[in-house]
């Protein structure tokens, strides 16, 4: 099996998780939808579809590590390349979600912009900025288009008022691309400096989820600096997400490399009934819960990725039946892009006076979102074709 064909799998549950996270977020345009797919309260004991789809992506990305450090040693890269690379890229994606987040909180009176213009040229720079340009194209230009990009978040950041103390750019929360980032820079470091070792990247995952434990557990204390510290991460637990998807992928790329391509199902489905298990057992202790990102969360939505990967390789590598996937292919190969496209959508809906709630419920309205993701990721393959490609 050739490395593409490997990650071929690793593409399509990325691009079901982002289908998914597209659809899920259009939910709030709708009205009597089954409570099971939405988000639980941020206190409720319990998870609905919602809930699985950001844990998942995180799974993800951490699954896409060893085969995006691999690539880049092929072409020359070592170890202090590769962690600035990784330092760039989470960066990067740290600017993304808190540029958005002030959106979220956007006192559009006192900015003089309205959240969708706001939204449009955040993502527009952001395409400026991160875009893969063609290698034929004059250095001149690109440098020219990446200012146009940077100026216009300056002048967001410039004008921003948040709140209803009108206040300036602030960092409220850091957004789900800058989770990611954070939690992306310790799985990413960690697989670098530790030479792509299971040992040391297993070590430091059960330190994030000791970590996790005892700050859910009461052992420390909610203001305990290290607690403030980790708190990008989820006490550790968004990082063990990254982590815990880390050393599933190591043990993927071994399997498989030594053409061992049906065990390794058994030990992906033994270690995700594992995981699933101990989430089931300690639930009573910790509770689950998205918000709060429980152990027992992080435990269960990481046996949910990988049961999902595992059947993902097993129709897509095993039985050939890749294809079968084709209508969501650029959300797993043109992810980030596919993410920002909906702010485009909906900052249009707003400039045309498109009312955001729809008076669909139910499976129209359900039908309805699956559409729009479905559309959504059409236009993103088919803008990626024209040449605008994300690449951090």
């Amino acid at each position: 099996m050739t490395l593409s064909q490997r990650i071929a799998s690793i593409d399509i549950t990325r691009a079901l998780t982002m289908t998914l996270m597209i659809f899920v977020n259009d939910l709030w345009t709708l009205h009597d939808i089954p409570l099971w797919l939405e988000h639980t309260k941020p206190r409720e004991d319990g998870m609905g579809l919602a809930d699985t789809v950001f844990p998942a992506f995180l799974f993800i990305v951490g699954m896409s590590i060893p085969y995006a450090v691999a690539n880049r040693i092929k072409k020359g890269d070592g170890t202090w390349a590769l962690v600035r690379h990784a330092l760039e890229r989470g960066i990067g994606l740290l600017v993304m979600g808190l540029v958005l987040v002030n959106g979220e909180y956007l006192n559009e009176g006192a900015t003089g912009l309205s959240r969708g213009v706001w939204n449009a040229i955040a993502c527009t720079s952001f395409i400026l900025i991160w875009n893969q340009y063609p290698a034929g194209w004059p250095n001149v230009r690109k440098y020219v288009l990446k200012a146009i990009g940077i100026a216009g978040l300056l002048l967001l950041v410039s004008v921003c008022r948040g709140g209803e103390q009108a206040q300036g750019f602030s960092t409220y929360w850091w957004g789900i691309l800058g989770l990611i980032g954070w939690a992306y820079l310790v799985g990413a470091l960690t697989f670098i400096l530790g030479k792509g070792k299971i040992g040391v990247v297993l070590g430091v995952w059960l330190v994030c989820m000791a970590f996790n434990m005892a700050a859910h557990g009461g052992l420390i204390a909610e203001d305990h600096p290290l607690r403030r510290f980790l708190a990008p991460v989820g006490d550790g637990g968004l990082a063990a997400l990254v982590l815990g998807g880390t050393v599933a992928s190591i043990l993927f790329r071994d399997f498989v490399e030594k053409g061992r391509r049906i065990p390794v199902i058994g030990w992906l489905t033994g270690i995700a009934a594992g995981l699933l298990a101990v989430g089931i057992a300690t639930r009573p202790v910790w509770g689950i819960s998205k918000v709060m990102v429980t152990p027992s969360w992080v435990y269960i939505c990481s046996a949910i990725t990988l049961f999902v990967f595992t059947l993902v390789y097993w129709i897509a590598d095993l039985k050939g039946k890749g294809d079968a996937f084709r209508i969501i292919k650029p959300a797993g190969t043109d992810t980030l892009l596919c993410y920002l496209m909906p702010y485009y959508a909906y900052a249009l809906m707003g400039a045309l006076s498109i009312p955001m709630m729809f008076p669909w419920g139910g499976v129209p309205g359900l039908l309805k979102s699956l559409a729009f993701a479905l559309i959504i990721v059409q236009l993103t393959g088919w803008i990626s074709k024209r040449g605008i490609r994300l690449k951090l």
